[in-house]
């Protein structure tokens, strides 16, 4: 319906991710990795229903990169805010599935509509990199030439050491 494919099903990998949120970065990997991890929780064997996701997050969207993050949750979820697609005929509606600055502890939570079970989820890239560092390595007071040079390549790989570590950076609960 609506252009999807025969089925309903469609994959969304991390380099779409990428280009919806313009670059790659700890805090999209990081999104998307709540969310995989997130959803695989809440699904287990099933598939996931896009626009059929509550997510709430517990900061205020105005709140450092939080809105960046919601961009992810909102391009696999569906869930989007008031702004939201409003459905035809009672059906397909993502709007008001996704809030802000709400009483949980995790950084997001998300809740199947059709049964009610949720899971929160935390992250946190320093167990394993630091990119504040990585970023600063290149734009700081001490960057160098060669820091500024290598940055590129330093930044895709520690994208990488995040990915490859997921159950010490995305905790589900």
């Amino acid at each position: 319906f609506l252009g999807a494919p025969e089925n309903g099903n469609y994959e969304i990998h991390y380099q779409e991710i990428v280009k919806m949120a313009g670059h790659s970065c700890a805090t999209v990997a990081g999104a998307y990795l709540m969310t995989l991890k997130g959803l695989k929780a809440l699904y287990e064997n099933e598939i996931p229903k896009r626009g059929e996701i509550k997510v709430e997050v517990r900061d205020k969207a105005e709140k450092g990169s939080i809105g960046v993050s919601a961009s992810v949750f909102t391009n696999i979820t569906g869930a989007a805010g008031d702004y939201g697609f409003a459905g035809i005929n009672g059906k397909y509606a993502r709007r008001n599935l996704l809030f802000f600055n709400t009483n949980i502890e995790g950084f997001v939570r998300f809740t199947r509509m059709d049964t009610g079970k949720s899971v929160e989820v935390d992250y946190n890239p320093a167990n394993v990199v630091y990119p504040g560092n990585i970023m600063m390595s290149a734009i700081g007071p001490q960057a160098t030439v060669e820091t500024k040079k290598t940055f590129p390549h330093r930044w895709k790989e520690m994208i990488g050491v995040i990915f490859n570590n997921i159950d010490k950076v995305v905790e589900v609960r």
